[in-house]
This record gives C-alpha cells, structure tokens and sequence, in this order.
C-alpha cells in the first residue's frame, strides 16, 4: 500500500527540527543576496585593491538546542578544481546572532571570545575578501552560518576550511546562506 503524499508532507513537517531549521535566516546590511559585493568587503592583494573588511552579519531563529555558530565564506567559482576558502570562523557562543564589520581580523575588537579563525586558502586565518581572476565571469561568494549541536569543534586556527567543513556538517543542526557576486575586468 502507497501513503498518500499528504501523509508523506504531514511526516515531514512533524519532523523534530525541520520547521525550526526552515526559518533560520542568515543577513547582511551591506551585501545583498544575488548583489556585487562593495570595494569595503573585497581582498586586497593578488592584484586586487579593496579595503578587505569583512561584512556585518546577522542570524536569526536558531534551531532549539543550538550550542554554538560557526560562519564560512566559500567560493565555489574558484579555478582550483575544489572551489576557495574566504573565510572560516567556528566556536562561536550560542548567545552570540551577530558578527560586527571588521569582526574578521584575527584578534580584533570584533572577533567573539572564545571563537576560533582559521586558515583560508590564502594561507592565513582571518577574512579574506573576493578577488577573482581579471575576466571570469561574476564569482559567487557563499555567505553561510551553521547551527552547531556542540559547543566546540575539536580544531585549531591551523585547520584547513576542508577539515572545519566537515566537522561543520556532521554537527550542523540547520544553516542559513546567502551569496553575493564579485568579477573584475
């Protein structure tokens, strides 16, 4: 015997943690979804000249249970065969729903107690702001927060985006993403 696809939807809504994880919403005041990211947010090196700040952030509607946050900026456009690395911040406190521009420096007045940055492909911890190759296409640039059902992952700011993405996503309760946009000529 089939179930009928509103008993199958009902299940499904009904599940512990579905709905909760549906309204967790990730935002930015100064990069808006589907946008050019600003000359503020962008790197600055590799031939490019931003002012490499990262973004202001804002979460909302955590999941119950949530013990900590985590937040990754990931390039999947990136010409290396496994996308690149902006940035990766993890550890972060369950009372915390908010990263303040410039909270992306290492160290900084903006950066979380207890939160760990850890190296981005551009071989440091801390943000690294787009900066694509002259002429590709508009890169997307991956604004993501996680919900984490631990208070601490395991890792040290040495640990590669790989290695914190996997620990993110064996532990994620719900995560929230935007993407902004970013070319050169």
């Amino acid at each position: 015997m089939k179930p009928t696809w509103s008993i199958v939807l009902l299940a499904i809504a009904l599940m512990p943690g579905i709905s909760a994880a549906a309204d967790f919403q990730l935002a930015s005041p100064t990069i808006k979804p589907k946008q050019m990211i600003g000359k503020t947010h962008v790197f600055d090196g590799f031939g490019c000249t931003g002012d490499n700040v990262s973004p202001e952030l804002r979460w909302s509607n955590a999941p119950k249970g949530t013990k900590g946050f985590a937040v990754t900026m990931y390039d999947p456009d990136a010409p290396t065969g496994s996308g690149w690395w902006h940035w990766v911040v993890f550890n972060i406190p369950p009372d915390i729903s908010a990263l303040a521009a410039g909270a992306g420096k290492p160290g900084g007045s903006g950066e979380p107690q207890r939160a760990v940055q850890s190296t981005t492909d551009f071989g440091q911890p801390g943000y690294g702001g787009p900066c694509p190759p002259p002429g590709h296409k508009p890169h997307r640039y991956i604004f993501t927060v996680f919900a984490l059902k631990v208070d601490q992952l395991p890792l040290k700011s040495e640990a590669s985006g790989a290695m914190v993405g996997y620990y993110l996503n064996q532990n994620a309760l719900a995560k929230a993403s935007f993407t902004g946009l970013y070319s050169r000529k």
